[in-house]
């Protein structure tokens, strides 16, 4: 592909792995690469674990789409600049039918999550505030988490196949058991087509890097999507490329080998 304008990058298993920080390599790499074109987040997290990302690659301007794209923030601010929210009343109804002993969590934009239950420590960013099934309804939200404890992501995402919420849009993860709800419509590849239509870029000129459920859409709808080597086989099918694993430096690789070796 010609030099890209625009790069998206997905955080987890893409930029870091598991609670690792980024690698001085894949940390060099994005620097070298935010030279040359518009470098931007885009992540399935909160604004708060955004955050940290940030102040570990050191990225200070643009956007940072956040929530699967519900959220978009400021990256040098850190100030939310649009949310696109959801009332999660069907929804959990729905979900409380096929995962009873499950978990949820309601994302309280800025501040943390609202949680049904206890969750794994660290899991969750933020303030995590526990307030019962009821109190998940008090409002709208962006994102909404199911934890299924006990089981497997192949588990989580077999149960999951007959989940149908009218006005969601569900993504699963292949490393934890849980089930992400988003608002109808929106995905990280709509708000990247947002941006990029914002900044006058043409799609072809967009390089899209990640690894997971939430990022096959970014993936096809990119001019150039890579995933990284240890990614589901189905989101391998949807990359035009494929790099090393995160354990391996995959996108420190990936941006070398696109932007050219003699910038870097």
């Amino acid at each position: 592909m010609p030099r890209p304008r625009l790069v998206a990058l997905d955080i987890d298993g893409t930029i870091v792995d598991g609670r690792l920080p980024p690698s001085p390599a894949v940390r060099a790499a994005i620097t070298a690469a935010a030279e040359h074109a518009e470098v931007m987040l885009c992540t399935g997290r909160t604004v708060i674990g955004a955050a940290v990302a940030l102040d570990q690659i050191g990225l200070t301007s643009g956007v940072t789409l956040t929530s699967n794209g519900a959220v978009e923030m400021d990256t040098a601010s850190r100030e939310v600049l649009s949310v696109a929210r959801f009332d999660v009343t069907a929804a959990l109804t729905r979900l409380r039918e096929l995962f009873p002993d499950a978990v949820f969590a309601s994302e309280h934009v800025g501040v943390g999550q609202r949680v049904s239950g206890p969750f794994p420590d660290g899991l969750l960013a933020g303030t995590v505030t526990e307030v019962g099934h009821a109190g998940l309804l008090a409002e709208p939200t962006p994102k909404l988490i199911t934890y299924w404890p006990g089981r497997t992501p192949a588990e989580t995402a077999a149960r999951a196949a007959a989940l149908d919420v009218d006005g969601t849009t569900m993504t699963l993860d292949h490393e934890q058991p849980w089930v992400t709800l988003v608002p109808a419509g929106v995905s990280k590849a709509s708000g990247l087509a947002r941006v990029a239509a914002r900044l006058g870029i043409d799609r072809s000129e967009v390089l899209a890097v990640g690894d997971g459920d939430n990022d096959r859409e970014m993936l096809r709808w990119a001019g150039h999507g890579v995933a990284m080597g240890q990614a589901p086989p189905e989101v391998l099918a949807d990359a035009d490329e494929i790099t090393a694993p995160v354990t391996d430096d995959g996108l420190a690789a990936a941006l070398r080998r696109i932007f050219q070796r003699r910038f870097f």
